[in-house]
């Protein structure tokens, strides 16, 4: 689910951080007149305006030269993985972290400046460095950038023998989505996450660097460094996620309750419990952060026509690329401009059959112009269909900012980013297959199945939620100290079970790093952005229902075609991050504030029919 590579600002740490050269020299043995000598030059040389006007204008020409290098060295090791590609993007990985460290503590000199917002706004960013900033010393930078490649090659090249054969995460993925067998499921479970202790000694090093780092910028950890790109204190950030959470929550209550009761009927009171945590393995994804695959253990009862995407495709002889165009599409249909040629001709589409790729999907600005490219291994089946309508959001996000200085070519936060194309994908309803043309109108499902096509979504997007919450309230506690790297495991799973109601299928082993077995950790991608998405998705589409006219329920709304949203949704694309998040939220949806209340009433009709399934059940764990 990661959806976006922006190496300016994030996860390659070129925007911004540094020596700072200030020093006061020393006066012990020196007089009166020499002192007041001293104190007038430093008066003199106090910095400016101008000197602030100009240090900006210097530092965008230099993270504009490196981030063009280092997205093609990103680029290529991510799809020619090689000794020789890891040495290349360790490089320019140590050249990002080095100009990083640099200009956030020069960017410190203008602290007592009273500066236009404008160019405050952009030396709060540069000061804020990246997430992953190294510290001010010799070869920390290096050794930064190594075991940050180190991590994510590790992950990459993972593979666990399994019935004599060694597969890599797609297959055993595919294993756990379709196998009913308990044991089947947990020994492919656990397999998987053979590939992650080798990197924990190496994770708990990087934390400990990335902090040094973080405190020598200012805060007092990484996780409070993170939470500062919200546009409000640290400790503001965490009680809206909270609030944020708790407005969907009883939502998921009901969800989880229903699920793990329709398991046990398929499983049995040994294996599911019913005053338990559920078991990761039996929820049909790897992290069990979505649960969609097992929608056929725990659809409602009766027969409801069932509207089979990958079928679909298969009938009207989809390929990959067909996939991308009709997701094209979408956006020209809104009055977007088509991708450029360089799209078709650059972008990795299918897995190569001759080499290691990274085929964890994300989409691409080489030059922060136009070379848009996404990166992925796509299945011709319906939950890639959604992803490519997903990753193509990213790349007219970032086509619609490319006017922006290299400060603000971003999302207004990256939250933003991720909802773009997910607010698309609500869109891909039975109505929408008919305009396109996959599905017959006549098949199209009565207003009698929408509780069937809800759970299938809630499956996937409300199971989601308290997943994507826990990921970085586990990496906080790892940065601030509460969990110190032996804990790592049990602080995992302490808050997969808060949070999740979910539990490992058997006791994990002393030397377990499961939270390494999930890309974004070794990775390195913050994760609050996909939680985040997940609220603005839902608050976009009803602003974009509301605009369009639309009468009826929210989920059966589809925006396709209606290049007035189109419009008033480019133009908050345009902004970048050029303004605070509540002004560019505001642009779209009529508010500066964050909600989740179109999340209930667009599963509305679900919550009636769960709870009224639920009312004799013991729910909780």
């Amino acid at each position: 689910m990661k959806k976006y590579l922006y190496l300016a600002v994030a996860a390659t740490a070129l925007v911004i951080a540094g020596c700072d050269k200030t020093q006061k020299p020393d006066t012990s043995d020196q007089g009166t007149g020499a002192q007041a000598q001293i104190e007038h030059e430093v008066v003199a040389s106090a910095p400016t305006v101008q000197d602030a006007k100009e240090f900006l204008e210097n530092s965008e020409t230099e993270i504009v030269e490196l981030t063009l290098r280092a997205k093609i060295a990103y680029w290529v090791n991510a799809n020619f993985i090689t000794y020789d590609t890891k040495a290349m993007a360790t490089k320019v990985g140590e050249e990002g972290a080095l100009l990083s460290t640099r200009l956030a503590n020069e960017a410190k000199r203008f602290n007592d400046l009273d500066l236009p917002a404008d160019m405050a706004r952009k030396l709060d960013g540069l000061k804020r460095g990246s997430n992953f900033p190294a510290p001010d010393k010799p070869g920390a930078a290096l050794e930064l950038s190594g075991i940050m490649t180190e991590l994510d090659a590790t992950y990459s090249e993972g593979k666990f023998t399994y019935n004599g054969k060694a597969m890599s995460l797609g297959a055993l993925s595919n294993i756990i989505a379709t196998s009913r067998d308990p044991k089947e499921l947990q020994t492919v479970w656990e397999g998987w996450r053979t590939v992650a202790p080798p990197m924990q000694k190496d994770y708990a090093r990087m934390v400990e660097i990335i902090n040094e780092g973080s405190r020598e910028l200012g805060y007092a950890d990484t996780g409070v460094l993170w939470k500062a790109g919200y546009d409000m204190p640290a400790d503001d950030f965490t009680k809206e996620a909270d609030r944020l959470w708790n407005q969907v929550k009883p939502l998921y209550d009901e969800l989880h309750c229903y699920v793990r009761a329709e398991l046990n009927q398929q499983y049995g009171d040994e294996v599911v419990p019913l005053d338990q945590p559920i078991r990761a393995d039996l929820l049909g994804n790897m992290w069990a952060q979505s649960w969609g695959n097992v929608y056929d253990l725990v659809k409602p009862a009766g027969e409801a026509p069932k509207v089979d995407i990958t079928a679909l495709m298969a009938k009207a002889d989809y390929d990959e690329i067909e996939m991308v165009k009709v997701s094209e599409k979408f956006f020209t249909s809104m009055g977007f401009e088509p991708l450029p040629d360089t799209f078709w001709e650059r972008s990795l589409f299918v897995k190569p059959k001759d080499r290691e790729v990274v085929c964890h999907a994300s989409a691409w600005n080489i030059d922060d112009q136009d070379d848009v490219r996404i990166k992925m291994c796509i299945k011709k089946d319906g939950e890639d269909f959604k992803t490519v309508h997903h990753e193509l959001g990213h790349n007219f996000y970032q086509r619609a900012y490319k006017h922006q200085p290299v400060y603000y070519k971003d999302g207004a936060n990256d939250g933003f980013h991720e909802a773009i194309g997910d607010m698309i994908s609500l869109s891909i309803t039975p109505d929408y297959l008919v305009q396109i043309g996959l599905l017959d109108e006549s098949d199209v499902p009565p207003a009698s199945a929408d509780i069937h096509l809800l759970m299938q979504q809630a499956l996937d997007k409300i199971a989601f939620l308290p997943f994507s919450i826990m990921m970085d309230q586990w990496r906080w506690n790892v940065f601030n100290g509460e969990y110190a790297p032996s804990e790592y495991n049990d602080g995992w799973w302490a808050l997969r079970t808060k949070y999740q109601g979910i539990r490992p299928p058997a006791e994990r082993p002393a030397n377990a790093f499961d939270p390494g077995a999930k890309f974004h950790i070794p990775g390195n991608t913050p994760y609050m952005r996909y939680f985040l998405a997940h609220i603005l998705q839902f608050q976009f589409h009803k602003a974009a229902c509301d605009m369009s006219g639309n009468t009826g329920p929210l989920h059966r709304c589809s925006i396709y075609g209606n290049t007035e949203v189109g419009t008033k949704f480019n133009n908050m694309m345009r902004m970048g991050s050029s303004k605070p998040w509540p002004e560019a939220l505001e642009a779209f949806t009529g508010t500066q504030k964050m909600d989740g209340s179109a999340i209930i009433e667009y599963f509305d009709p679900l919550i009636v029919y769960l709870k009224e399934e639920n009312k004799d059940r013991k729910c909780g764990w």
